[in-house]
Parts: structure tokens; C-alpha cells; sequence
């Protein structure tokens, strides 16, 4: 028979990182609207220029552009096959040992920049183009909330619930999810294209044209509004 046991753990509290981040982009967005209102007032073209090369914050842009995704992830660990035979009935009956657990996940995906070892970061002018060099996204943080895991199970006769079973389980389940993540090509893909339309928008006031690649791909333009 199989029951729904819910299972509460701890949950971390994100308050802090997420004020962090709420302030490092109020400061990054007040720097670009003081610089962008000298030049308009001043008219200076080393003000413009300073915008152009700012590598401070283009890589302030590009590691806050994160891209945040929620979803559930299950795992089920059986020691049956019910391939219908009598030997698989009968552990069924006395011996089967089933469960299923899911859980959500918070994952963030980003770039990474270290601009003293990282030589995929870089700004370079090419007359009335700017190119962009980011290293490629990645999986930065993944968090499974265990305080919202759901668990079931279907023991035989002779099986008895135990907690390391459980824990077996949700290593084995983050090990797994947190694989199958690291390569979904469709979030790593939101996140380049999420990083480029932010980029867009800093850049967009001065009508220049500009590329962005990540890693060794190529350099693809920027649709500026």
C-alpha cells in the first residue's frame, strides 16, 4: 500500500543574498543613469567613452543578469522489476522496498567573471562596434527545498521505513538533477539571451553597434532599441 508521508527539514533563509543583490543593482543602474545624464548635459565624448569601456560595469551587468529557475524534481528507488514473474510477486509481497520522493529546486544560472584569471572577458571598440566577451553561462547555485519534499513508499510484509533509506535517496536525487541541469541547453540558452538584451539596453543611448559571444562561440549582434 502506498501512503504519503511528508518529511519537513530546515529551510535557508535567502533574505540577505537577495537584499545584496537588490542593492548591487540599484548602484549599478543610479552609476549608468548619472553617467548617460552628464554626457546628454555635457556633451562630452569622454564621458561617452568611459561608458563604452567601462569593464566594471558590463561585468556588474553580466553577473547580476542571472537567470532564476523553479521546478520538481523526483526520484523513485524500487527493488522490484514487476516484470510479472513469481519470484518478483513474492518479493513484492514480503520484501518490496519503494519509494518516491520530489522535491522543488531553485537553480541560478550566470556567468561567472574573474577578470585577473578569465580570458573570455573582455570590451574591445572596433570603430562604431563594441564587442563583448563573456565567458559561457553555467549552472551557478542549485537548491533543493526540502522543507516542501513530498515522499511516499510501498513496503512488503517484512520491510520496515527507516530514515537512511530517505537519505540515500536525496543524495542520489541531487546528484542526478543537479547533472541533467548543468547541461539544459534551454536554460543556458535564456540566460545568453537574458545577459544580451540587458547589455542592449546599456549600450542602446549611444548608437553603437554591438556584439556579444560567450566562451569561444561567435560573436553574435545585439538587436538595440
Amino acid at each position: 500500500m502506498r501512503n504519503s508521508t511528508p518529511r519537513v527539514n530546515p529551510l535557508q533563509n535567502d533574505n540577505t543574498n537577495r537584499m545584496k543583490k537588490i542593492i548591487q543593482w540599484l548602484v549599478v543602474i543610479l552609476f549608468i543613469i548619472l553617467i548617460f545624464w552628464l554626457g546628454q548635459r555635457f556633451g562630452s565624448k569622454s564621458v561617452n567613452q568611459q561608458i563604452l569601456s567601462n569593464s566594471l560595469i558590463v561585468r556588474e551587468i553580466a553577473e547580476l543578469a542571472s537567470l532564476e529557475v523553479q521546478g520538481n524534481a523526483s526520484i523513485k528507488r524500487s527493488n522490484v522489476e514487476n516484470n510479472g514473474d513469481w519470484t518478483d510477486n513474492l518479493k513484492k509481497a514480503f520484501a518490496e522496498n519503494t519509494v518516491w520522493v520530489t522535491v522543488p529546486y531553485t537553480a541560478k544560472y550566470g556567468v561567472d567573471i574573474d577578470s585577473t584569471k578569465d580570458r573570455h572577458f573582455a570590451i574591445r571598440q572596433d570603430g562604431k562596434k563594441i564587442l563583448v566577451s563573456l565567458p559561457a553561462p553555467k549552472l551557478l547555485s542549485y537548491e533543493l527545498r526540502l522543507n516542501q519534499m513530498e515522499t511516499a513508499n510501498k513496503k512488503g510484509w517484512l520491510m520496515f521505513s527507516d530514515d537512511e533509506t530517505y537519505t540515500d535517496v536525496q543524495k542520489k536525487l541531487y546528484s542526478t538533477s543537479r547533472a541533467q541541469l548543468e547541461g539544459n541547453a534551454l536554460y543556458l540558452e535564456q540566460c545568453r539571451e537574458k545577459i544580451r538584451k540587458i547589455l542592449g539596453t546599456y549600450y542602446a543611448p549611444l548608437h553603437y553597434e554591438v556584439e556579444v559571444r560567450f566562451g569561444d562561440e561567435d560573436f553574435k549582434p545585439l538587436k538595440l532599441q
